[in-house]
This record gives C-alpha cells, structure tokens and sequence, in this order.
C-alpha cells in the first residue's frame, strides 16, 4: 500500500473512533457568563459552583432524581443527635497525587465555615468536624439536622497539603476582588481536571485519567466560551461553533427548535428572580430621600410590589419562558405553599400606597442588575424602570457583568438590586437561611443584601432547622414563606423555565438546578 493512501486511511480511522459514541469527545458550550473563581467556598453561584463540582467532590452528591447518594463517603451512620460518622473511599487520590484522608475533609469543613466563606450556609448547623482515623469523619452539630445530607452535596473537599503549599488556606476575599492561587488554579478528586483559564475568553478542562469513578458520559474535554451577546450565541450554535448553549435567549427559540441540527430541551428550574431591597440603612446610599429609608416603609414595599406587571415581563420579555410568582421558592422545593399566590397589579393602588406612605410625588432610588446572569436580566430591569415611573418612581439602572455585580451587592453596596436563587437542597431551608434570616456571620442571611431583619421569622427558621417531626416542620415552613409575602420582603418575579439549546448529537440530562453534570453528558 502507498505511504499517503495508508496515511489517509489512518486518518480517517482516527476521525472514525472520535465521532464514535464511546470514545474521546470534545464538549464545547457557552452562556452569557464567566465562572467567577474556582476557591469553591468564595461565591455562592450555581453557574461557579457547576464548574467547581467538574473538579472538586463531595461527601455526597445527587442522582439523577435528586436522591442522595455517596460520593467521596461510601456509607454514613447518625451515631447520636448531633453525630453524623462518614465513612470515606479508600484509595482515592487528588489530581496532583496526594492521597484522599480525613484530614482533607476536616480541613474543608473548618475551611468553608471560616469567615471569608460565601458557602457557609451549607454547613449550618455544623459546628465541628474530628477525624477518627485516616478514613472516618464525624460532623458535629449543634442539634438535629434534618437536610444536612442535602447541604452536604455543595461542600466541596480540597487538598489540606495543596492548599498549605499555595498558601491558599484561607478562602479567597472574593468581595475584596482578591486574587490568589485557588482562583485559577484547582486540584480535586473529581472528574475533571482544570487544564487552562483564560477569564471572560476560554476556560478548557480534561479529563482525570485517575478518577475513582466511571462516567456515564464520553466527553474527554470541556471547553467553555463566555459569549454575551444573545444572538452571537445563537449563531454559534447554529454555526456549529459551539454543541450546547446553557441560556439560549427566548426571542430565538422559534428558530433554534425549527433547525434540523438543533435540539431544545426545556423544563421549570428551581429559580425563582427577584428584587431586593435595602430594609436596613437610615438613609438609603443611592437616593434622593434624605434622613430617612423609604423601603423601611411596609406601604412603599407593597407599592413596588403591586406596579410590577409580572404578566407582561411573562410575555414580552420571557416569550412564555416564566411563571410569575409571589412566594420564595418553586414548586419543586420541599415546603412550597401553593395559597400564596401572586400579587394583584395595580398602578392605582401602588399610587395610594405610596401617597399614604409620604411619597405622593415618587423619590429617586438606583437599581442594581447583572446583565449576563439571569434570562433577559438586564431587560427586565429596565421594564421595571418604566412600571415603577407610572407610579412616580424615577428609578436609575445600573447594569452591569456578574463578576462586579456580586461583588458589589455582597458587601451591602446597594439600595435596590435583582436576584435569582435557585435551591440547590431542593429544601425552603436553604432560601429561608440564605436570603431571609438576619445575618449573623455564621452562614444566616449571607445573600440577605437588603438586611431584611424580623425576629418572628429568625425564630421561625431557627426551629426549621432542627424540627424531625415532618408536619410540624412544614407548617413551620408555611408559616415563614407567608410572613416573608406578607413583609414583602423581596419583590418577588417569577420562575424561570429553562430551555437547554444543542446540536442534535449532543445527549444530556436536564436539571431542575440548571446545573449541567458533565459525566453524563454524550458526544455522538
């Protein structure tokens, strides 16, 4: 045979084994945004924490019915109230080498509870992590703890001897924008190793030739482009640029879903988006009302929450793609209340609320918003402006990328602002901790912006915690999200109902988190 025929066919071989199902497979996706950092414990975001969980495990994780099962820990025992016994995989080794051991995981317990910390939510409850021996851990709490196997499928463990050695022991001051090693650089037991980060251009990721477990997937290599621009997205995809966009923009999903190449895949997420508002301050930062904070104010909060037009954000800036809501969390939530139900629109109302409060005439107040993290974020934002003008707001916008906006409205440095939170337990604990409870430094209220701050709702969710009885602790639950409505504590918009875009030879599971686990992704 001629040297070029059986170079070509060789070739051609070689092309054959990578476009096989089964073999090495190059996944390229995007969305809107960055990943923010990879110190896992330094930011609190479901899009970052999908990137960090490709590296770094858990003692548990879930399937793909969100049940809990093992992950770094093979079985666990309550061997009192306030005792959990993990007992850990053996032979497990990080990807650069170092042997897996209890002293990793109580590192990682102590590390996330630390002050710095943005995760310390997922640990509530946890006061202590002790090594009995090389594979065995207890988690002290400090009473019964009902999801903590729930919480721990965010509790990402690190390398105690890596962090040591890149003096990385304390967690990145994300708020400070600091840099340090574990920000770009990463070295866990998962699936996936960190392979180069280029920020807001490329992040690529390989494959653990050393993993302990077996992916149900094909996908060898990650590449991630952010890509802003809604219809630049789509081109790539439609282009064949990219096989997956996380976050195609619902004005382009007629034409996506009427391509042969395409494949849409869609589903309620367990999201819901919402405005926040400074409940704390004397006088607001960014206002023209002065010696006195309006949104201290039960009437101003019902007014801002009656001139919203959910409906209309539904259906000309989310084509169909939302459910409008009044209540914290989604019905896939453990604890949902289906008699809270959304608020009435009415300008004419949310006038007199505002008259009655000492704001005939309106007031000035900045909205915070991201412009790449949240369907249509920034759009939305600005139609707010506009509703909240017809009741005599004059509402300034202030968008901008999520890598400023977190950084900006968890430090406080806000007087109105969007978020989205999606519950990652799948438990109204996590929403009612993290976004309601007064702030205390301890993991409670750590995304609570607004300092929203009611000791009947601190009291209420300090018995949720730890109450075993399941009736009791719903109507517990229940009873905090109608407070949390009747506060008006957020302005809450709707549900986000998530289209997952692709080319047709790309197989995934939808996740009601919005989080795309790549071990069971396929490249056909």
């Amino acid at each position: 045979m001629r040297k070029g025929v059986s170079l070509c066919i060789s070739a051609l071989f070689a092309t054959m084994l990578v476009a096989a199902p089964g073999y090495a497979s190059t996944f390229r996706w995007a969305s809107q945004g960055d990943i923010l950092t990879f110190d896992p414990y330094a930011q609190n975001e479901s899009f970052n924490n999908t990137f960090n969980s490709y590296v770094y495990e858990s003692l548990v994780q879930y399937d793909k019915k969100f049940a809990v099962v093992p992950q770094l820990a093979v079985k666990w025992e309550q061997i009192a109230p306030t005792q959990w016994r993990f007992h850990l995989r053996p032979n497990v080794k990080f990807q650069e080498g170092e042997p897996f051991t209890a002293d990793d995981v109580v590192f990682s317990i102590h590390r996330q509870l630390s002050k710095r910390s943005m995760t310390k939510s997922y640990l509530v409850g946890v006061v202590d992590a002790k090594k009995v021996d090389d594979l065995t851990v207890d988690l002290i709490t400090d009473g019964p703890a009902p999801v903590l196997l729930r919480q721990l499928t965010d509790v990402r463990i690190m390398s105690k001897s890596w962090c040591e050695k890149h003096n990385v022991v304390e967690v990145q001051d994300y708020v400070a924008k600091e840099e340090t090693y574990a920000v770009s650089h990463a070295n866990g037991t998962g699936p996936y190793i960190l392979k180069s980060r280029e920020p807001d251009v490329k992040t690529v990721m390989e494959a653990n030739p050393h993993w302990w477990g077996k992916p149900e997937g094909n996908v060898t290599e990650i590449v991630y482009t952010p890509i802003k621009s809604a219809a630049t997205r789509t081109a790539a995809l439609l282009s064949g640029e990219v096989d997956f966009v996380l976050d195609p923009p619902p004005q382009d999903l007629p034409k996506l879903k009427s391509d042969p190449n395409i494949k849409v895949v869609e589903g309620t997420e367990s999201r819901t988006v919402f405005i926040g508002m400074d409940q704390k301050r004397d006088e607001l930062l960014y206002s023209n009302v002065k010696g006195k904070n309006p949104f201290k104010d039960l009437r101003v909060r019902q007014a801002l929450n009656m001139a919203v037009d959910r409906e209309a954000i539904k259906r000309t800036l989310m084509r169909g793609q939302s459910i409008p809501t009044g209540e914290l969390i989604t019905p896939e939530v453990y604890g949902y209340d289906p008699t809270i139900k959304v608020p009435p629109f009415s300008v004419a109302k949310a006038k007199a609320l505002l008259k009655e409060a000492g704001y005939a005439k309106g007031f000035e107040v900045t909205l915070d918003c991201p412009n790449d993290r949240y369907i249509n974020d920034a759009l939305i934002c600005q139609a707010l402006t506009s509703m909240w003008a017809k009741i005599g707001l004059k509402v300034k916008l202030d968008a901008m990328p999520k890598a400023q906006y977190f950084a900006k409205i968890n430090k406080l440095d806000t007087s109105l602002y969007m978020l989205g939170w999606a519950v990652a337990t799948f438990d109204a604990q996590d929403a009612l901790i993290n976004l309601v409870h007064t702030r205390d430094g301890k993991g409670s209220g750590e995304y609570n912006d607004g300092s929203y701050s009611n000791p009947k709702m601190d009291a209420l969710i300090e018995k949720i915690k730890g109450e075993t009885d399941v009736p009791k602790r719903l109507a517990l639950i229940h009873d905090a999200l109608r407070m949390h409505a009747q506060d008006v504590a957020h302005v809450m918009l709707h549900q986000q109902i998530i289209p997952w875009a692709m080319r047709k030879n790309i197989a995934v599971t939808h996740s009601a988190d919005n989080r795309l686990r790549m071990w069971w992704v396929h490249v056909n």
